[in-house]
C-alpha cells in the first residue's frame, strides 16, 4: 500500500526537523496528514461526500504550502520535498477524480 509507506515516511521526515520548529511546522504537517486520512475514510462512508472531499482537497493544499515553506526554510531537503510533492499531487488527482465522479452522480 503506497499510502501507508508515504504517511510513515512523512512522519519520519518531520521528526528530523529542528527542535525550534518541532511544535509549529511538524505539528501542523502531521495533523494535516492525519486530517487527510480521516477525511478520506469519512468520505468513503458518508452521504455528504462532496463536502468532505472539498475539505480533504483544502487540507492537501494547506499541506502543500507548509511543505513548500519547510523546504524554503531548509527543514526539508530537496529530495524529500520532491517526493512529498509527488505523493500529494497523486493524492490530489485521486481526490479530484472522486469529486468529479460525485458531481456527475448528483446530476
Amino acid at each position: 500500500m503506497p499510502a501507508r509507506r508515504s504517511s510513515k515516511w512523512l512522519f519520519q521526515k518531520t521528526e528530523s526537523f529542528p527542535k525550534k520548529v518541532r511544535f509549529s511546522f511538524t505539528g501542523r504537517i502531521d495533523n494535516l496528514a492525519l486530517d487527510i486520512f480521516e477525511g478520506i475514510v469519512e468520505a468513503r462512508f458518508s452521504r455528504q461526500k462532496k463536502e468532505t472531499l472539498r475539505r480533504v482537497d483544502l487540507s492537501l493544499e494547506k499541506l502543500r504550502v507548509l511543505l513548500r515553506m519547510s523546504h524554503d526554510l531548509r527543514y526539508l531537503d530537496h529530495k524529500g520535498y520532491e517526493h512529498a510533492s509527488r505523493m500529494i499531487n497523486e493524492a490530489g488527482r485521486m481526490v479530484g477524480g472522486w469529486r468529479k465522479s460525485e458531481e456527475r452522480r448528483a446530476v
